[in-house]
């Protein structure tokens, strides 16, 4: 994310540099129109970014709603979520594993999967626990007779 952020303002200060050198080019009868211009293109490119973030927020406050519509659930109750948790996390190990052997050797490697498999262990046993002033879900409401 932050590499397109790096890309639009390296875009944004081109346009600028170009803006300047127009306006030392024609001189500053021309500067007004020059920098209207300049400010569209800002006010542009900052109502595109606001709209993907109030779109991206919308889109998560429908998935919460959806979630949360399900018979009595809370939201990220289910197991689509922690199978996505375990894919993510293999997913992530691929580069760990990398760093940890060219920085530690067979210790680091050992170390970080000693770390992806608490993490994963944890979250395994967050979801096996009643949480607190609740009860275990009987066998009839699991997640597989959706």
């Amino acid at each position: 994310m932050e590499a397109r952020e790096q890309a639009r303002d390296a875009e944004l200060k081109k346009e600028l540099d170009a803006t300047l050198h127009a306006r030392r080019e024609l001189g500053e009868e021309y500067e007004t129109a020059l920098v209207d211009s300049f400010l569209d293109k800002v006010e542009q490119r900052l109502d595109s970014s606001v709209d993907r973030r109030v779109r991206r927020q919308l889109a998560e406050q429908q998935m919460v709603v959806a979630r949360d519509s399900r018979a009595g659930r809370t939201p990220g109750d289910g197991w689509g979520e922690r199978f996505g948790f375990a894919v993510v996390t293999l997913v992530l190990a691929i580069p760990l594993s990398a760093i940890a052997v060219v920085n530690a050797g067979l210790p680091g490697l050992l170390i970080a999967w000693g770390g992806i498999v608490g993490v994963n262990a944890l979250h395994v046993g967050h979801w096996s626990m009643p949480r607190f002033g609740e009860r275990r879900r009987d066998r009839k409401d699991s997640d597989w007779e959706e």
